[in-house]
């Protein structure tokens, strides 16, 4: 971008940059800030648990045990790891996950020196050294990194400990629960029927009716609120609701494992419309992310269980798939269902005329694969002309890897000011409306749809 047009972006960047982040949902986990434990090596920070960086690897040919992921993987040493890792550096030129680590590294960690096979040891010496400063502790970074809200995502069966540690504690950064009730509502999950058991134990409702069912997941619901928990999380393969009369009858099926898979597709449709619903009464946004088929790789499932990362986006067809539910409660207003996709191809053809017609619905930013430079340029190209910018869901990080999330916001800022730039040079609004228009989609609307105002 040059001349006129790009200080115009570098100007609106400048105006978002330092604002606050929100973070509505995520998968960090809680027990780092209710221990408030030191991170324990390099490796494990930046590595082990980031799929985005070994699904690079092993698709050249780098085995998953030699970067500590696995069971055998436990057994490499945390400094082997981080020299595999460095060694592939090259391999991630051209992709987030390079923007990413660059930033963290630079900005975060403040590593000067490239990183290198070369210079692999010296680095995980400097990162091993800050990790051990109270200034690199999980809380102090919450803080340094200007985080107003980090939601993490929970089974519905979690006891929520570190999150009520968190608010017995002094510290008075907010750490919130989201509600992912899969596993209790999808009875093709091979863990369906204990998991039924272990939410009885826990509600004390008797789970033998489809009526003491619901009731159970109600009485989660609403512990989950009390713990400060503003939204539910469902991830699908492939979108499809119904409403069943008779529910009971299939509820028995798959309770009993006599259900097919044609059984838990309609039940898990039908639970779709139940969870709406209840977030009609409740007050919950319900987030549903759906279009990646899981777990590809049967030999890696098998040797090492899921998300290893061979998820691989599909087609999907929103305009069916949620016409039961839609129908059911999408003229709600006060109701907010956020709609995450990997298609991109849905973007213009169905989200955006879905979330421009119906009041409850609206869309989240780029997802997984596409949350990058051109994956945000081609969302904001897509939806904006349909559905404009206030039925946008504002952004997510979506990540494991705390370190990165200030990396993931600044990347996103980037493309919110190169966006609003263009939308100025082609005249479509001016300076002041591309102001307040930064605002709403770096911290505004996601304080809105997600209900965190408070």
């Amino acid at each position: 971008m040059t001349g006129n047009l790009g200080e115009v972006a570098e100007n609106l960047y400048l105006g978002i940059k330092d604002m606050p982040i929100v973070s509505p949902h995520g998968h960090c986990d809680p027990a780092w800030f209710a221990s408030d434990a030191p991170f324990p090596n390099p490796a494990e920070l930046l590595v082990v648990p980031d799929h985005y960086v070994f699904r690079m690897l092993y698709s050249q040919g780098v085995p998953l045990h030699e970067l500590g992921v696995g069971p055998e993987g436990r057994n490499t040493d945390p400094r082997d790891v981080f020299r595999t890792f460095a060694r592939h550096w090259n391999l991630f030129l051209g992709t987030p996950s390079r923007v990413w680590i660059s930033y963290v590294l630079r900005e975060t960690l403040g590593i000067s020196e490239a990183l290198s096979e070369a210079s692999a040891d010296a680095i995980y010496d400097q990162i091993s050294d800050q990790l051990a400063r109270p200034a690199f502790r999980p809380r102090a970074l919450f803080d340094q990194f200007g985080l107003e809200v980090l939601a993490t995502t929970d089974s519905a069966l979690d006891d929520l400990s570190h999150h009520a540690e968190i608010r017995r504690s002094d510290w008075g950064g907010r750490v919130i629960p989201t509600f992912r009730p899969d596993g209790v509502l999808d009875g093709a999950d091979p863990g369906f029927v204990q998991n039924l058991a272990a939410l009885e134990t826990l509600t004390d409702c008797d789970l033998g009716s489809y009526d003491g069912y619901l009731q159970a997941l109600r009485k989660r619901r609403a512990f989950f609120i009390e713990m400060g928990c503003t939204a539910t999380d469902h991830g699908i393969e492939r979108v499809h609701t119904e409403w069943l009369d008779e529910p009971d009858e299939l509820y028995q099926r798959l309770k009993t494992q006599k259900g097919s898979t044609q059984d838990a597709r309609r039940f898990y449709g039908h639970m779709l419309i139940e969870m709406a619903q209840m977030s009609v009464e409740d007050g919950l946004t319900m987030q549903i992310h759906a279009g990646s088929k899981r777990n590809t790789n049967h030999d890696l499932m098998r040797d090492f269980g899921r998300d290893m990362g061979a998820d691989i986006p599909i087609a999907m067809d929103w305009v069916n798939g949620l016409e039961a539910l839609l129908n059911r409660v999408g003229n709600i207003p006060d109701l907010r269902i956020i709609l995450f996709t990997l298609d991109e191809a849905t973007y213009a053809r169905e989200l955006a005329p879905m979330a421009g017609h119906w009041p409850c619905l609206r869309i989240g930013p780029p997802w997984w694969f596409h949350d990058s430079p051109t994956g945000i340029a081609r969302y904001f190209d897509q939806v904006v002309e349909t559905a404009g910018y206030f039925n946008l869901a504002g952004f997510n990080d979506d990540t494991r890897a705390f370190l990165s999330i200030p990396a993931r916001h600044d990347l996103w800022r980037r493309g919110v000011a190169d966006h609003l730039a263009r939308q100025v040079a082609r005249g479509y609004f001016g300076q002041s409306d591309a102001e307040r228009l930064a605002g709403l989609l770096t911290t505004d609307l996601a304080r809105q749809v997600y209900g965190l105002q408070n």
